[in-house]
């Protein structure tokens, strides 16, 4: 983590004014789930204020469920996007098809806004982030390496949502994908699966890239809405190529049975003579 992201404090230099602070740093997504912040001796001499006015500032912040302290591991950002659904609602949903459907209806929507906005929005910054993941995402597919892909993936679309500058948008997208992580509408590794998938999906991910970095947010919106069009599609006919599958081993199974379960042939008294 960067120490450049926490500045001096002004008026007063009081545990308001660094609660501020954190917390609009957790807002904005420039600190994320997780990430761990520099000791209390560094950051009350990055805040420029007092080890006391610190520690009132991150018990404040504790109370709100914003940081997490482990004991004698440090202060941590909390899980502020897993409890937009809670366990049981997200249980709820993964045994249900249409809340599948109804996700990636969803997606396609609020992604198209994310691209169109970040094609009118993003800084050079933005777009140097989004250079250095598209790179990463070219490097991982001539690896082959499918986990790595799936990660950069949602790494990708994340900055996406980070260059549309928009608060609400960015941690609706991030809730999104956490459920999409974890598996709760489907498996991913199922699209990875059909022919030429992974060649189309880093077409449609440099489309979007494209579009952000020549600012054009009609041309953003489009190759967004495309991209999540075909994840439905291939979603599709992954399922009814998985099922189609199982069909075909269980009827293999029946038909033809194991060696060791086909029936002994009973030998006579004439065919022991033969022998």
């Amino acid at each position: 983590m960067s120490d450049t992201i926490f500045a001096r404090v002004e008026h007063g230099r009081t545990a308001d004014e660094v609660v501020h602070q954190i917390e609009i740093l957790i807002l904005e997504g420039i600190l994320r789930v997780g990430d761990r912040l520099p000791g209390e001796r560094e950051l009350s001499r990055r805040f420029e204020v007092s080890r006391p006015i610190l520690r009132e500032a991150l018990k404040v912040l504790e109370t709100r469920g914003l940081l997490v302290a482990r004991h004698g591991g440090g202060t941590f950002v909390a899980d502020v996007i897993g409890q937009v659904f809670t366990r049981p609602v997200m249980e709820l949903i993964a045994r249900h098809s249409k809340a599948t459907q109804d996700y990636l209806e969803y997606r396609r929507e609020v992604e198209g806004v994310a691209a169109e906005f970040a094609a009118l929005r993003a800084t050079d910054d933005d777009k140097a982030l989004l250079t250095r993941i598209i790179t990463a995402m070219k490097d991982a597919h001539e690896k082959d390496d499918f986990a790595e892909e799936a990660a950069i993936d949602v790494e990708f679309h994340n900055a996406i949502g980070e260059c549309a500058h928009n608060i609400i948008l960015l941690h609706t997208l991030r809730s999104c994908y956490r459920l999409l992580t974890e598996g709760v509408f489907y498996n991913r590794a199922m699209i990875y699966t059909l022919a030429g998938a992974r060649a189309k999906l880093l077409a449609q991910h440099m489309a979007v890239y494209e579009a952000v970095m020549e600012g054009d947010p009609a041309a953003a919106r489009q190759a967004a809405q495309a991209h999540m069009d075909f994840v439905v599609k291939s979603m599709a006919e992954a399922q009814r190529t998985g099922e189609w599958e199982r069909i075909s081993r269980l009827r293999l199974q029946q038909r033809v049975p194991s060696p060791s379960s086909r029936p002994k042939v009973r030998r006579t008294a004439a065919s022991e003579a033969a022998h």
